[in-house]
């Protein structure tokens, strides 16, 4: 799984995404391989993989913050302002300081008009 974090953040998707995939036919409830892909996916523009993948981590465990704001932010970005406030208050709930969630949570008030 490291290496496909290495790779990605080096911007290899196509490589990183074969990495994580081998580390899930390993161990099928890593959830940080999930989160990893759902971003891996979504910098290649392919928003529905990335939200089942990054649902897939929020599965798996359900405190990967980390995962709940990069599937709200996903869903604010494809207009699904809903989705993403709700997702964003789970994490205030278990994390009232969460930066991104306090930030992104009042930017959806502010488009609600």
């Amino acid at each position: 799984m490291q290496r496909g974090i290495a790779l990605k953040n080096n911007g290899d998707y196509n490589d990183a995404r074969r990495e994580l995939k081998a580390a899930l036919t390993l161990d099928a409830a890593i959830s940080e391989a999930h989160r990893q892909l759902g971003l891996i996916y979504g910098y290649m523009g392919r928003f529905e993989d990335s939200i089942i993948e990054l649902l897939e981590a929020v599965s798996e465990d359900p405190m990967n913050l980390d995962a709940r704001n990069e599937l709200a932010l996903t869903y604010t970005m494809l207009g699904l302002r809903e989705e993403a406030r709700r997702e964003f208050e789970v994490v205030l709930n278990a994390d009232p300081t969460n930066e991104v969630a306090n930030k992104n949570i009042v930017y959806l008030a502010r488009a609600a008009g």
